[in-house]
């Protein structure tokens, strides 16, 4: 099942078929009544071809957050009856005879390595950045690549290489080596989402590829909320056994990638792949008894020749690269606020423990994914998310302004993170919506890393605000930002119900997706 191709079919690998005609000029009228079943629902075996795909948001999540615990600075308490030692006094200008950790100090890489007291504010900051630093050339990389080998095998690439780094995180020795292999860990979980929306998504018929695109999404939350649990449990022991906890679980991912997961039959056939794309749609998972459709029936969706890369088709289709310049803004302005709030407010308007408030930031993202889940084929795409990205940026303008009233502040900042949760799942679905096959895991891979790159830019700028007043003017500037990255996405088309084309070729000729 996981394999494409088999030795007896790779003899006819470079055999001619027809080109393209009239009748079948649609890879999804081809392959539709290859998904359905008798009764018109989704089979079984796309079901579990769906959740295994999206169990890798699972550990990616995992991966993203697990620096909340693994580099958190640690609890001290004063050992010496020293006068000049209090709970608001500076460790770093204290003696080590007259202060020590709660905890002991393998649990936390701060306490370890003591980079508490460096004075460079980018050192301290430099695991962090350098996963998110990753992530965004992984992103460049590693999503256009998907286009050129495939979906599944840039899953298989990016989960191997996130998992593996993280194992050897847990081996480095000190904070350089630490930020290098979180670097490495960036790089291959910046494959992950996009591979997973678009693999998910071409898996299944026209009917169900919005709902199966936010299965991810639910995955992802999932993973984040696991985290604080498996934090929790290890709290007593060292930083690098959540590392291995979360790693080698992953690994073992790995292999059902490998062994039990299809590669896309829409991409294979975008490539003119069309015996390996016969293979899939017609092994037993697959086949549906009802359809008389043949393999002479489908050789017709042999395409004349591939498309051109990326960089390429940007420089010749301006409006092409119009849109994803406005779909990239939209997501950095969500990415300010959905990165923004957790991380600038949340956890310090919370009292609670960093276990429980953790656990409650992920739980904010469930009711964002079913509401996207059950209405996604109900909603129009532009206005619902002009409407989100509106009121995240109100909302969290307002919410420093609302600071002497903490219910009220509460309030508002949930709204805000909940709307940019919510802005985020609809986007990344209606970007894979509105770019052909060719480059559609390209295409969503960077807008993805647009809202990585907004939650790198959003607590920058809330820190650069330092007092209370400026802090103020730096939420108002997020805000703003959001509402107006979000708004730009009235100039783009509207995907709602409409044929998605398949190739560059059929956009030209047929106009799948109307432009406004």
């Amino acid at each position: 099942m996981a394999n494409s191709t088999t030795p007896l079919l790779s003899n006819h690998q470079d055999q001619e078929f027809p080109k393209l005609n009239d009748h079948f000029s649609s890879l999804g009228q081809i392959i539709d009544p290859f998904f359905d079943t008798c009764n018109g629902t989704i089979a079984w075996p796309q079901i579990l071809q769906v959740i295994l795909v999206s169990l890798a948001c699972f550990f990616e999540a995992q991966q993203t957050f697990i620096t909340i615990f693994t580099d958190a600075i640690p609890s001290w308490h004063c050992v010496s009856t020293n006068t000049s030692c209090n709970s608001m006094s500076n460790v770093c200008q204290l003696s080590l005879t007259e202060w020590n950790w709660d905890k002991p100090i393998y649990t936390s890489i701060v306490s370890e390595w003591s980079l508490h007291c460096f004075t460079s504010s980018i050192l301290q900051g430099l695991p962090a950045s350098s996963f998110f630093m990753g992530c965004l050339l992984g992103g460049l990389v590693l999503g256009v690549l998907g286009d050129s080998i495939g979906r599944k095998t840039m899953l298989f690439f990016g989960c191997l290489i996130m998992s593996i780094a993280s194992i050897f995180i847990a081996f480095s020795n000190n904070v350089w080596i630490y930020s290098a292999l979180r670097f490495l860990s960036g790089y291959g979980r910046a494959a992950i989402g996009s591979s997973v929306l678009v693999l998910c998504s071409e898996s299944v018929g026209k009917k169900y590829q919005g709902k199966v695109g936010t299965i991810g999404f639910f995955m992802s939350t999932f993973g984040f909320v696991s985290l604080p649990c498996l934090a929790y449990f290890s709290k007593d022991y060292s930083w690098r056994v959540l590392y291995l906890s979360t790693s080698l679980p992953a690994i073992v991912y790995c292999l059902l990638i490998q062994f039990c997961v299809y590669e896309s039959p829409i991409w294979l056939l975008s490539k003119g792949k069309v015996i390996e794309a016969y293979a899939v749609l017609n092994t037993s998972h697959l086949k549906n008894e009802s359809s008389n459709l043949d393999h002479n029936k489908l050789s017709f969706t042999t395409m004349s020749g591939s498309d051109p890369s990326l960089i390429k088709i940007l420089l010749r289709k301006k409006s092409i690269l119009g849109q994803l310049l406005l779909a990239v803004a939209a997501g950095f302005g969500i990415g300010l606020m959905y990165y923004g709030m957790p991380l600038g407010l949340g956890n310090g308007n919370f009292s609670l423990n960093i276990y429980l408030s953790t656990g409650l930031n992920a739980l904010l993202e469930l009711p964002s994914f079913l509401i996207v889940f059950f209405l996604v084929e109900k909603c129009k795409r532009r206005s619902t998310l002009v409407g989100l990205s509106v009121l995240s940026g109100v909302c969290g303008m307002l919410c420093m302004i609302a600071s002497e009233r903490k219910v009220l502040q509460m309030v508002l900042e949930l709204t805000s993170f909940f709307s940019a949760c919510t802005a985020f799942d609809l986007l990344l679905i209606y970007t894979s919506e509105l770019f052909p096959t060719s480059i559609r895991n390209a295409a969503v891979s960077i807008v993805w890393q647009a809202v990585v790159l907004g939650g790198v830019v959003s607590p920058v700028l809330v820190d650069a605000g330092g007092d209370s007043n400026n802090k103020i003017l730096a939420y108002l500037i997020l805000g703003i930002m959001t509402a107006t990255a979000g708004c730009l996405v009235v100039f783009l088309p509207e995907t709602k119900g409409l044929e998605i084309c398949k190739n560059i070729e059929e956009l030209e000729q047929k106009g799948c997706i109307n432009h406004v």
